[in-house]
This record gives C-alpha cells, structure tokens and sequence, in this order.
C-alpha cells in the first residue's frame, strides 16, 4: 500500500511540473540568452489569399544582436516585379523587454515596425509591409 501512495504521489508531482502554468513554460530570456547571430528561417508576405515565400526567392536576413544593446546585419529582399529589390542594413540598436525584442534600426527598414517573441533560440516577428503580413522567423546560428 505504501508503495502505491509513493507511485500515486510521484505522479501528481510528475503531473503538475508537467503541467504548469500555461504562461510559464520556464523560459526567461535574458539580453545573454537572446544576444547572438540569427538567420532567416522562415520569411513570407501574405496578402489576401496568396503567400509569398521570399526566402525561396532568393531574400535573405542575417541579424547580429550583441550584449551591449547594438545590431548589425543584413536584409535582403531581390526585385519581385522589377527593380530594385530591397537591401537594409539592420545597423542600430535592439532592447529585450520580458520576452519581447524591439529592434531599432539607424534608417528605416522592414524590421522597424515587426515586433519580435522570443523563444529558445528564435525570434519570431509579425508585422506588415505595404498592407500585407509579414512573417519572419529568425533561428540562432549556433
């Protein structure tokens, strides 16, 4: 009998760390955590019906967030209907609050106005770009 009260109390244990809070899922960016080199993982516009996917296009985004609070990288978005396509530098500044990333570019750039979540080596960000959705998913270079 003892050993089923262990067996049951061990699994209400089990249980309940597996569980937790919906909100918790233990993971506390810090500006450590979140500093680091990112590359573009999955990057789409979707307007209407339709989704872009501009990464198979030929786009690229490579951001560097260092520990001191600065960026730099590179976006790069080729000619869809003609010239030009779209090149930024991503130089400027980044700020973490909670587990929200902002990033604050020198000069106006796609990312400006994309607010950024971040998960355990990502950043997912939404936004939108001349009334169509952006998605931009960045993965952490290890």
């Amino acid at each position: 009998m003892r050993a089923l009260i262990r067996g049951v109390a061990l699994c209400l244990a089990l249980a309940t760390v597996a569980c937790g809070d919906d909100d918790d899922d233990g993971f506390s960016p810090t500006v450590d955590d979140v500093a680091g080199t990112y590359t573009a993982a999955t990057f789409t516009l979707q307007s209407g019906q339709s989704d872009l996917d501009l990464l198979a296009l030929g786009a690229s985004v490579t951001a560097t967030l260092d520990e001191d609070g600065t960026t730099s990288g590179q976006l790069f978005v080729p000619a869809l209907e003609g010239p030009p396509g779209i090149e930024e530098d991503l130089a400027g500044t980044w700020t973490l609050d909670g587990t929200r990333v902002t990033f604050t570019p020198a000069e106006s750039t796609l990312l400006t106005d994309v607010d950024f979540t971040v998960g355990p080596n990502t950043l997912t960000g939404q936004g939108t770009y001349q009334g169509a959705l952006l998605l931009l998913v960045l993965t952490k270079d290890e």
